[in-house]
């Protein structure tokens, strides 16, 4: 069997690579609550803390460690040069779209258009036009608070954007004292995933923090991957091999639903988190995998028996560590969704979890 460093190792360059990276590019006149929407979306308020650099004279990259994100924020849409604005941009975007590295390509367009405005711009439709061309782009529709059809507006305005959804980013207290909560944000997160390539969808559930849902139905595709790869083990006819298999799966899949989550992906975080579920399910993993590889000795219906008991086995095994890793993650950012837990705090939660689930 490998050494446990080299499997944490290679789980996290798997997982990360896996995860890659998505680039967003959100353009919007001054005003419209780009900042805003950025910093209600995604993790660690980037727009604020986040590294920028002007990449053209009105487009900043901002992106942030940790985080597998890249932002391009596109200004200047009021500006008289608005014309050379959008020739700079589009140069941009042709130099992005032709570099071998996918990760370095703009994948989506956010196009942001405030609904106080209750009006599209020239400026904004000539923009639409060109994005649409290189990339999927989604109208969003700011600060809304009464569409009064003017979402019908947008969406007969900019035809080639793939959909149009009204969001509010931050909770608004009104003039006659109540409040409006933020609204849209998880449609926004489901729209864009719709539009994406494939092999970016974890990097977005990484990197985004207004739809718990999104993270958890990604990291169940890691779980069932896992499952079905752990059942193949445990199938080994050869006697014993199948422990040495399923250690590499298992952490692979705990660090694949780290990253979803966006967490720190490093060894000693994957460490803490496998120490964690070895010292609840590992005797009982130990005990039904012994039983089963001693079956594998025997010849004949021996084999097959205890081939299908151990791939049942170690299918379920994974199947209830993988779940019960994704319902404290759950708990966790339900709760808070700017929390940054410890390693040590999501293994306690674990442990616990796992005692209950009686694993």
């Amino acid at each position: 069997m490998e050494n446990i460093d080299d499997i944490l190792k290679e789980a996290i360059q798997k997982a990360t690579t896996e995860r890659g990276n998505i680039t967003i590019l959100i353009a919007g006149r001054s005003g419209v609550g780009k900042s805003t929407l950025i910093n209600s979306v995604f993790q660690q308020k980037i727009a604020e803390t986040g590294q920028g650099r002007p990449v053209t004279q009105n487009t900043r990259e901002i992106t942030k460690e940790g985080v597998p994100l890249t932002i391009f924020d596109t200004r200047g849409l009021e500006m008289s040069q608005f014309k050379e604005t959008q020739a700079e941009l589009e140069k941009l975007i042709k130099e992005r779209a032709s570099d071998r590295d996918s990760n370095r390509h703009i994948h989506v367009a956010w196009l942001c258009i405030q609904e106080d405005g209750r009006r599209v711009e020239e400026a904004e439709v000539d923009l639409h036009n060109m994005l649409a061309k290189h990339m999927p782009v989604v109208a969003v529709i700011t600060k809304a608070r009464s569409d009064n059809g003017f979402k019908n507006e947008v969406q007969a305005l900019l035809p080639e954007s793939k959909n149009v959804v009204r969001v509010r980013a931050i909770r608004e207290e009104m003039d006659d004292g109540h409040a409006i909560e933020p609204m849209g944000l998880e449609s926004l997160i489901e729209l864009t995933s719709e539009v994406i390539p494939e092999g970016k969808r974890r990097a977005l559930a990484a990197s985004q923090k207004a739809n718990l849902n999104y993270k958890k139905s990604q990291s169940h595709k890691i779980v069932a991957g896992a499952s079905t790869a752990a059942a193949a083990a445990g199938a080994s006819p050869i006697p014993f091999s199948d422990a040495a298999i399923l250690a590499p799966i298992q952490i692979g899949m705990i660090a694949g639903i780290t990253s979803v989550f966006g967490l720190e992906l490093s060894k000693g975080t994957l460490s803490t988190l496998v120490a964690s579920a070895i010292g609840v399910g590992g005797a009982t993993f130990v005990g039904r995998t012994v039983v089963v590889n001693i079956m594998k000795f025997f010849p004949g219906i021996g084999t097959v028996a205890g081939g299908a008991i151990s791939a049942a086995t170690a299918s379920a095994i994974t199947i209830a560590l993988g779940e019960a890793y994704i319902a404290v993650l759950a708990e966790i950012f339900a709760e808070n969704p700017d929390a940054v837990p410890t390693a040590g705090e999501i293994g306690e939660k674990l442990k616990q979890k796992m005692k209950k689930a009686g694993a």
